[in-house]
């Protein structure tokens, strides 16, 4: 790695921390700069604002995680729909409370959920809009044919919700019980659990009525 690339992968990982930390209003590229040991001349180099910067890490650590947790959930697509939504759960749920540079997208995909940027459009037909549509695909099997696409989409934005419920309440979750971070073990036993609910839930969902 030459001068110019150290630079820049310096750049991106003091960004990438901040951005965690602090979302990209609450980030300047001053303390980016302090973090990565570079004047500001470098960061206007190498990516031009911090919009642009704010993009790039997306895109860097988008291609680390789906290293470790790919969106297409890795599952031969003739195993159950069961199955695709336990895999499905519990990648959404390493990538956003993972610890680490893996899990840095996942969290900053989250706090586009709640605080979005000007990079929203960006991720919803790169990531948001993908990942929705194999989410649907898996609670369209469930449901069966009579759903309709609005319940269908109800229902999975339902289980979005879940997932991202342990994320934002992260800090109330943790004085409840006593959890600093959520381990290997308890991040599976979360996945789990909302694979389970989910998949009882939607089973009987449809009983009894008709497409609504």
């Amino acid at each position: 790695m030459n001068k110019s690339d150290k630079v820049k992968s310096n750049i991106l990982e003091a960004a990438g921390e901040t951005f965690v930390e602090r979302g990209f209003k609450g980030t300047t590229v001053r303390e980016i700069c302090k973090r990565a040991g570079v004047n500001f001349a470098a960061v206007h180099y190498h990516f031009q604002s911090k919009e642009q910067l704010y993009l790039a890490v997306l895109k860097h650590y988008q291609t680390i995680v789906y290293q470790n947790y790919p969106p297409d959930t890795g599952i031969d697509k003739d195993c159950s729909a069961e199955t695709r939504l336990s895999a499905f759960v519990e990648r959404f749920m390493f990538r956003i409370l993972g610890e680490g540079q893996p899990s840095w997208f996942g969290k900053l995909v989250a706090r586009e959920y709640a605080d979005p940027t000007q990079a929203l459009d960006d991720l919803l037909s790169e990531f948001f809009q993908p990942s929705f549509n194999i989410l649907t695909s898996i609670v369209r099997e469930l449901l069966g044919n009579r759903a309709s696409e609005q319940t269908v989409r109800l229902c999975a934005t339902s289980i979005v919700g879940q997932c991202l419920h342990f994320r934002h309440s992260k800090a109330v979750l943790s004085r409840l019980f006593q959890i600093e971070n959520f381990c290997k073990e308890e991040v599976e036993e979360i996945a789990q659990h909302i694979t389970r609910f989910s998949v009882k839930a939607l089973a009987s969902y449809m009983d009894g009525k008709d497409a609504v």
